[in-house]
Parts: structure tokens; sequence; C-alpha cells
């Protein structure tokens, strides 16, 4: 038996649930499913399964559903529980709840009526892929879902295309295919990406390349499963040590040094140490 069962204080408690393999559930995210007062859900069939799987009990609790459907109803129970003193645990379908899950107006509602909210994290389809992607970490983007309509997706790529980070969207096989075409487009086909599909499950996969060469791979193989798309930073143009030093000199009026060089690494896309050390010559000097 993996599971103990513990003494939960009052509150809410988010629990990461696995993105495939169940063996990836966490110990003390077992401890509090076994432990809490009330469970919900945003799949209670999914969550009643791999409480079989791992022996914990439910003991005459019920699993309450808790998503985008149930909506203010399941909440008001949620609240009432934790009104009362009691522990609430809630696990989304897979994942991180709140990370392109249910859960943001529970957890905000929650915080509002002081009561504790704390999570018991775990696996995370998005840090999960960017380990594999072999692409940029140090900073990243998460969008989630993009638009369904071509023309709104579109736009939303093109609002995302100066972002200094790696940006990551999850995607669905139906809509796959047309969101890579798109993405090669508007946010250019040279650029460095990676398609990551059905992490941590019997038929992982990582495909890697440029915009182009993966929108043409998944026009004649086009990829089932649970995908996450992953693309590089836009190289921006070369800029001029005095047009860096120009802007260090502004941000430092309002700025720490930390926070001035940090500002400025981002906005010309070069290296935060670099910049740092010129900021730190013109704080002194």
């Amino acid at each position: 038996m993996n599971h103990q069962k513990v003494a939960l204080s009052p509150g809410l408690y988010f629990v990461a649930t696995p993105i495939g393999t169940a063996r990836d559930i966490t110990l003390r995210a077992l401890d509090i499913l076994a432990s809490a007062d009330v469970i919900a859900a945003e799949d209670t069939r999914s969550l009643r399964r791999l409480m079989e799987i791992h022996g914990v009990p439910l003991e005459g609790r019920r699993i309450l559903a808790y998503h985008d459907h149930s909506g203010s109803a399941a909440r008001t129970k949620l609240l009432a529980a934790l009104g009362e003193g009691r522990s609430v645990a809630y696990a989304s379908e897979a994942g991180m709840p709140l990370i392109a899950d249910p859960g943001y107006d529970l957890s905000r509602a929650a915080s509002e009526a002081g009561y504790t909210v704390t999570s018991a994290p775990g696996p995370s389809a998005v840090t999960t892929a960017l380990t594999l992607a072999g692409l940029p970490t140090d900073a990243f983007f998460f969008d989630g879902f993009l638009p369904n309509a071509k023309g709104a997706r579109r736009a939303r790529l093109e609002a995302l295309r100066e972002i200094p980070g790696t940006l990551v969207f999850y995607e669905s096989p139906k809509r796959v295919v047309a969101s890579l075409a798109d993405m090669a487009e508007v946010l250019g086909g040279e650029r460095p990406a990676a398609l990551c599909r059905e992490l941590t499950k019997k038929f992982e996969q990582v495909r890697r390349g440029t915009l182009s060469a993966l929108a043409e791979g998944a026009a004649e193989d086009a990829p089932r499963g649970e995908i996450v798309i992953l693309v590089d930073r836009g190289h921006l143009p070369n800029v001029s040590a005095s047009d860096i030093e120009s802007d260090l000199r502004t941000a430092l009026e309002t700025q720490s040094v930390r926070d001035a060089a940090d500002l400025v690494a981002r906005m010309h896309g070069q290296k935060r140490r670099e910049v740092y050390q010129l900021a730190l010559k013109l704080a002194k000097g």
C-alpha cells in the first residue's frame, strides 16, 4: 500500500494526476486522496479508476463532478464544505488542475473567501514536453489551445510572434495539420519546433524539425493522441551595443540593476549575464 491516511487541515487541495502512466502520481497526492473529507474531479470515472489502481479506498465518499459544464452549482457545494471546516481535494482528468483545465474559478472563490488553498504538484504535459523538445527552456510562454477558426488562430499567432521565449501549445489531432500550417506561415517556416504526442504513454513520440518540415510531415502522417507543440522564439535582428546601453540607462532610472538587466535582455533577445554585467558597470558609473 503506497498511501497513508493523514490528518488534513481544512482547505482546498489541488491534486495533480498522471498525464499517461498511472505510476507517475506522487505519494503525497495519494495521501490527500485517501484522507480528504470531500473529493471532486473533472472526470469522476478516471479518478475513481486511478484510485482503484493504487488501492485508495473511497470509504463511503462519493466523487463530485466539477468541470466546465457543472458550473456554479458544484462550486457552491465545494465552498460550503470548506465553510464547514472540511478538507476538499480536487483533481483534473490529467496533469495539473488549472493548466488548460478547470479549477480557476474554484481557486479564486476559495481564496477570496479566506480558505486555505494549496497544491500537491506533479505531472504536467507542459513541463514534460519542454524537457524533451530540445528547445530553449530559460523562458517559455504557454498559450493552451489555439482558436478553432482559421482567422482567429492566425491572429493569435501573430500576437505571439515576437514573444522572447519558447511557445507551447496544446493541440487536438483533428486540428494539428491546420495549426502547424498556420504556424509555419505566420511564425516563420524556418523556426525550430517540436511536436510531442502521447507523453509518458506507450506510443510516446517526439518529432523535431522546422515548422515547415513538421507541417509537411503532419500532412502526410497526421499524429494522433494528446499533442503538445513547441516553437522556438523568433530571432530578432542584431542590436547594437549602443542601443542596449541606452535602454539600460533608461531602465535603471526606475528599476533595480537585476530587473533592468532582465527587461533589456528579454527585449533584445540577449544573454542575461552579459546585459547584467553591463548594467552593473552603468549603475556604478
